[in-house]
């Protein structure tokens, strides 16, 4: 799952990113909302997080601007402020949730779970495919030789694929969704992981395999008899 996350305190945004990542999210750190406005008409995210206090567009206007763009993606807004009537703001400009700082980290990515889990047609914790299965709270993935767990951009991969089984996706579209705008990662690395993941599909003994499409992308596929 990617998130953009728009926040001008520095420290702040660096402790968010680590927070997140390490719960097998990809991130992209913007700091201004001109900037979180422009990644949110070209980028491809699952959420955003966007702080109102913002210099040269502030998070209240870059919401109001994607919703009357028909951008329905999950917000969560974040300020020191804790009036009511900024909270109300916020709400009826079509945020789905607030938090006033300081919180708890383990309560933002409670309510980024809770936000996205509504957002989407596949709500459940455990997603399957053929006979594996990818737990999606402990990034385990099962098949009938037994579960191994996955690191983080495995398990991101694979979320994608069997997200959208038979449905082919590009080594793009894993750079931009995983990786992200700013990666200074090469292409290859998606190839790396790709090779990972078969390995360990083979190794639980998977009726599934990762198909590669010549020029296309790649798709999870049920393995013919």
């Amino acid at each position: 799952m990617r998130i953009l996350l728009a926040e001008d305190e520095k420290s702040m945004s660096r402790a968010l990113v680590a927070i997140l990542t390490k719960n097998n999210y990809s991130v992209d750190a913007v700091f201004d909302g001109d900037t979180a406005l422009r990644y949110l008409r070209t980028g491809d995210y699952d959420a955003a997080i966007l702080d109102i206090m913002m210099p040269v567009m502030d998070g209240i206007e870059v919401l109001k601007t994607i919703r009357k763009e028909n951008n329905l993606i999950p917000v969560i807004m974040l300020t020191a402020k804790s009036q009511i009537e900024d909270k109300i703001e916020g709400l009826d400009s079509g945020a789905n949730d607030y938090l006033t700082k300081p919180f708890d980290m383990n309560e933002l990515l409670a309510r980024i779970r809770a936000m996205t889990r509504v957002s989407t047609v596949q709500a459940d914790s455990v997603l399957k495919f053929g006979n594996i299965t990818l737990n999606r709270t402990t990034c385990d993935l099962t098949g009938p030789n037994g579960t191994v767990k996955l690191s983080g951009k495995e398990y991101q991969m694979l979320e994608l694929l069997m997200q959208n089984p038979k449905v082919l996706i590009s080594a793009e579209k894993f750079m931009d969704k995983i990786w992200g705008i700013d990666s200074d990662a090469d292409i290859s690395v998606v190839w790396t992981f790709l090779s990972y993941l078969r390995k360990k599909l083979q190794s639980l003994g998977a009726d599934v395999i990762i198909k590669a499409s010549r020029g296309q992308g790649y798709s999870l596929e049920i393995k013919e008899s």
